[in-house]
């Protein structure tokens, strides 16, 4: 098989963010809702999982990218919801069940830039056959940029520690 005939992932697994007031989404979560939406709609997936809690709030992370999807014209029927994640190990380790259950064995992480290593790292550790997709950061001031690369390249190193540990 050559590389190109490989098959591409099914699946787009957004990863959460932060939920305002009012169930509105985040800009971060936009952004990953819309980018997961753009990939559905050129028909690079046929799945969007939306996931991420925290369980027990009004609005979770998960339903507030399934508005969004939805909005920007993804069916109800291509969205799957893990409504429990509270991290990264999270949002992966509880989609896993429902990508088995849909027999998707890839796909597509969704998350911006600055936070696409750490997912990627934390996907192979849970033996997930994942690409990385990331929505283009725009409007975003250069300070905050520096401010989120800096607080990923230290989660990473903690993720990296802990793993060490075991």
């Amino acid at each position: 098989m050559e590389p190109d005939d490989a098959p591409r992932p099914a699946a787009a697994l957004v990863l959460g963010a932060k939920v305002l007031d009012g169930g509105r989404p985040s800009a971060a979560l936009e952004r990953r809702a819309l980018h997961a939406a753009w990939l559905y709609r050129e028909g690079v997936v046929t799945r969007i999982v939306a996931s991420g809690g925290p369980p027990g709030v009004r609005v979770t992370e998960a339903e507030a990218i399934r508005r969004v999807c939805l909005s920007a014209g993804v069916p109800d029927a291509a969205i799957l919801l893990e409504t429990e994640a509270t991290s990264t190990e999270e949002n992966i380790r509880l989609a896993r069940p429902l990508l088995a259950a849909e027999g998707i064995g890839a796909v597509w992480l969704v998350t911006d830039g600055f936070h696409a290593r750490r997912a990627g790292f934390t996907a192979r550790r849970q033996g997930v056959d994942a690409e990385i997709s990331c929505p283009e950061l725009t409007g975003v001031p250069l300070w905050r940029r520096v401010r989120t690369h800096l607080r990923e390249r230290a989660a990473l190193a903690v993720y990296a520690v802990r793993l060490w540990r075991r």
